[in-house]
């Protein structure tokens, strides 16, 4: 395993040793994660870091991670908190196939709600596109952001938060957060839930790519709490209020609006 040295970031000595560890245990499930990763104490964003090696050729399933973000954000540009030690804050560069990008999310999103349910015993809902919920709370978000670079090389950064402990976060996101940890009642060993997740998304992205109808099957099973719930959605320059009642062989969520059945892409959607 590597740091990557950058003067405007610099990351501390070596992989903190319990996510070390966890990785170390896990090595034999993480497939390609795993192998190269690089560690900051603080940084801005990790997906932004984790971009920049993904132009310059660096291979699939290297990880960028950090013990502290000062500019995590989140889908629609929003902000992702991202205190100290309190969670895990990792990107790792994938270089999939076409046909399957717009189904790495939800493939994630899987192996988020997979690793967590091995490392705590909790099991989570998924919301679409990119959220994974405790008890009608917020406790990891994905961010997939693409990008080609000129020396031909195509990728997809895949970046995930997840709270493990507790923090103290801005009123405005404490009042919709969650921690493993407050939801299980004990400690969380944070190495073992991000071995746990990448374990999970090795193997997922692996059966994405020979079946990926077995896998929306497993997200649809993670979000049935949250099929079914009214939402309101943007859709180009329309807002549109209706049911969400499934997701389809692209991903796309199908939103029944009265007599109109709506795809929904991209964009903002609000759930009730």
């Amino acid at each position: 395993m590597t740091s990557h040295r950058d003067a405007a970031h610099p990351p501390q000595v070596g992989v903190p040793v319990d996510v070390l560890d966890g990785l170390t245990r896990f090595r034999h499930r993480l497939g390609m994660f795993g192998r190269a990763v690089h560690w900051y104490q603080e940084i801005g964003s990790t997906n932004d870091a984790a971009l920049l090696l993904a132009e310059r050729g660096d291979e699939e399933g290297t990880l960028v991670g950090a013990d502290l973000q000062t500019a995590g954000r989140g889908r629609q540009g929003r902000i992702w908190s991202s205190p100290r030690g309190a969670g895990l804050y990792v990107s790792a560069i994938l270089r999939p196939p076409k046909p399957v990008v717009a189904l790495l999310t939800l493939a994630a999103g899987v192996s988020i709600a997979d690793g967590i349910r091995e490392a705590s015993g909790l099991t989570v809902d998924l919301k679409w596109p990119n959220d994974a919920y405790l008890g009608g709370r917020k406790v990891a978000g994905i961010l997939a952001e693409a990008g080609t670079a000129d020396i031909g090389f195509n990728h997809v950064v895949l970046g995930i938060g997840i709270n493990v402990s507790e923090a103290s976060y801005p009123p405005e996101v404490a009042a919709r957060a969650t921690s493993l940890e407050r939801e299980v009642g004990r400690p969380v060993d944070r190495g073992l839930v991000l071995a746990s997740c990448l374990s999970a998304l090795a193997a997922r992205y692996r059966q994405l790519l020979t079946d990926a109808p077995g896998v929306l099957a497993t997200w649809r099973s993670y979000s049935a709490v949250m099929l079914g719930r009214r939402v309101e959605c943007t859709v180009g320059l329309r807002s549109v209020v209706g049911v969400a009642e499934d997701i389809d062989d692209t991903g796309a969520l199908i939103v029944r609006a009265g007599d109109e059945t709506i795809r929904v892409i991209s964009g903002e959607v609000i759930w009730s």
